[in-house]
């Protein structure tokens, strides 16, 4: 048996910690603007983190710094679950984010990549974040540079036309340095997606276009820590799709059966009862 270091052991815990404490400023976040996207934040908890305090080059002092790593979320409605871990890393004040969806605030539901350091592009209608990568990924290497895009995407968005011709553009104009990752949570604010408008098989299709697929659990950081560790060189010329396998609403077990608390309130009761099976997360 293959024992881990004991440096990984403690990059997969803080990681695991990061992520609980994602999820608690996000359900604090949530309660002062009255309602917000529990679901699908929840569900990428794991991947902000293992992003944020593994994978990604940047430097929270210099948020323009133009060799950094690019991070656009096409999902930007679960930038609530973001927006803690980057003024962890100090990108801004943690009195700054406490103005959240207040009047003036650069905080809103969606990032605005002119009001908030450490967004990289603005986020909206769904399905134009692998599109902005392409256009990230183009760009380094006319200008010689080594840095990634990294697009976070719902599966629900994979129902926008926009996405698969990004998809095409990508393995057509070679873009190893672009990294997707589908966040597969299953549900969209409507409903289940397979009963709503199938977007299976993921691999099969993203293969179809020429693209490098891996499946992973997006809750295991250990399994997200070697998959990130196993990307190809950035000079490579096959872009690489990750199917996160995820559950809508993890960590607090009501939200885990159903696509409802996609976006929601919670009472003070169950604010208590939410970040204390957070708390209690292995």
């Amino acid at each position: 048996m293959i024992r881990m270091s004991t440096q990984t052991e403690s990059k997969i815990l803080l990681i695991n910690e990061k992520a609980k404490m994602s999820r608690i400023e996000t359900v604090r976040l949530i309660e002062k603007a009255g309602s917000g996207h529990y679901g699908s934040s929840f569900s990428s908890s794991e991947i902000f983190a293992t992003l944020y305090y593994h994978v990604m080059n940047f430097d929270a002092k210099n948020p323009k710094w133009p060799d950094r790593d690019r991070f656009v979320m096409g999902k930007g409605h679960a930038a609530v679950g973001l927006y803690p871990i980057l003024q962890d890393l100090g990108f801004y004040s943690k009195e700054l984010l406490d103005t959240y969806v207040s009047l003036g605030s650069p905080f809103g539901d969606h990032p605005d990549m002119n009001k908030i350091p450490g967004i990289d592009f603005s986020s909206g209608s769904i399905g134009h974040g692998l599109s902005v990568c392409v256009g990230m990924s183009l760009g380094a290497r006319i200008d010689g540079k080594k840095y990634r895009s990294f697009c976070l995407m719902g599966d629900g968005e994979l129902h926008e036309g926009q996405v698969w011709e990004a998809a095409m553009s990508a393995a057509n104009f070679k873009l190893g340095n672009l990294v997707a990752i589908c966040d597969n949570n299953k549900v969209t604010v409507d409903g289940v997606i397979s009963e709503m408008m199938s977007i299976y098989p993921i691999r099969e299709k993203f293969e179809a276009f020429g693209w490098r697929v891996v499946e992973v659990d997006g809750h295991d950081v250990k399994a997200l820590i070697e998959v990130f560790d196993s990307l190809p060189d950035v000079d490579s010329e096959v872009p690489t799709l990750i199917i996160a396998d995820t559950l809508s609403g993890k960590g607090v077990s009501w939200m885990e059966k159903g696509y409802e608390w996609h976006v929601a309130n919670l009472a003070p009761v169950d604010i208590e009862r939410a970040i204390k099976e957070i708390e209690e997360m292995e």
